[in-house]
Order: C-alpha cells, then structure tokens, then sequence
C-alpha cells in the first residue's frame, strides 16, 4: 500500500533536465517590499517560504550551486523582502520573506505578513510554492497558518524537508509520518515530499527536476 504523500523521485533523464536548468544563468533582479515593485508576471515562477532558521537560504544557494546567491545567516527574520532570481528568460526563482521571526517588532512582522499575502493571492505565473520544513521540528503552528494561507490562495504547494541529515532514520520517519497527518487537512498540498539535506546534497536533484518540469 503506497504512503499518502510519497517522497518523490524523479528518473536519471529528468534530474539531467533539471541539472542543465540550473546550470544555466541565475541571477538577482531585485528586492521587493511592496507590490507595487514585483516584476512582470511574464514567465513561470516559483516561491520558498519556511519559518526563519529552517535553511532557505542555504537550499536556494544549495539548488542553483552557488555558494552565496541567497545570504545565509544565523539571524531569524533576515530576509525582509520578496528576493526575485531570474532563471535564463523563462522562469522567476523568489525567495520569500521568513516567518516566524520572534525577535522582529510587531509593526514589521505585519508588514511582511501582508506583503506576503497579497503576493500569495496575486501572482497569476506562480506555479508552485515550496514550503520548507525543518526535519528536526516537523509542522509547527506557525506552518499550519502559512499552509492555510496557501489553501486559501489556491496556490499549489510542495513541502520540502530539510536539514534531513541532522536528524537520525528513525526520527526522520516519525517526523515525516506527522508531517503527512497534517497535510492531508491541506487541499492545496502537492501529493509528494521532498526530502533534502543542503549540506550532502540529498535530494537536491529531485527539486531541480521538479522545478525544470513545472510549465
């Protein structure tokens, strides 16, 4: 009986389609910190979102080989803007801001919580969001809500685990058992988990291919 929610594979051909992709140009466009400033809405694009500290801005640098594309840093809540990556001609790469920043005042925590908002129910190229998850923690509360406001947008989303190698066999599979529980309250959940480790590489391909093969 197969595992609701499945983690994906991708074939050899396909994972070479999404190598050659992100072998090609990825460049910074532009941060965004208000609608207004978002680039044209001309081409396939794609988002990341996860809770701060849950390894975005290694797996972004992870996925496209270089080493600092998106800043990683220590501190919650560092990227305070919508970061647009442009992949070749046709597609967009955006990081989205952190959320769950403790330590950020309640004023900007709102702004970003609205930016992000309207940018979730506005964005008409937007493919797929990728939603990280920290294989150490699982879904936290404040995951449920982004995941909510996922369902809410009509916005496909994927969780991607990560930081996989922190955590040892057993625990990843209990971790991944209550992950599946709570997607299955998710109409908006792409039926498949990615499991990723930044620093092995693992699972690194696998996204590649599924981004690749998003049109």
């Amino acid at each position: 009986m197969q595992l609701p929610f499945p983690i994906a594979e991708q074939d050899a051909e396909t994972e070479e389609f999404g190598r050659k992709l992100f072998a090609g140009p990825v460049d910074f466009l532009k941060g965004v910190v208000a609608m207004s400033g978002l680039p044209p809405d001309d081409r396939i694009e794609v988002c990341f979102a996860g809770r701060s500290n849950v390894g975005k801005s290694s797996l972004i640098n992870a996925l496209t080989g270089r080493k600092a594309i998106a800043r990683a840093s220590n501190t919650p809540g560092r990227t305070q803007e919508i970061n647009f990556f442009t992949m070749g001609e046709e597609r967009y790469l955006v990081d989205l801001p952190g959320y769950g920043f403790a330590n950020a005042p309640v004023a900007v925590v709102d702004k970003w919580q609205r930016l992000l908002k309207s940018y979730l129910s506005g964005r008409a190229n937007l493919r797929r969001a990728f939603v990280l998850i920290d294989s150490r923690h699982g879904v936290k509360a404040v995951d449920a809500e982004i995941l909510a406001l996922l369902d809410r947008s009509a916005v496909t989303f994927q969780v991607v685990m990560t930081k996989a190698d922190k955590v040892k066999p057993a625990e990843l599979e209990k971790t991944l058992d209550n992950v599946r529980k709570a997607l299955s309250k998710h109409p908006a959940a792409f039926p498949e988990l990615v499991v990723t480790s930044s620093e092995k590489g693992d699972g690194i391909a696998t996204l590649r291919a599924i981004i690749a093969t998003l049109v």
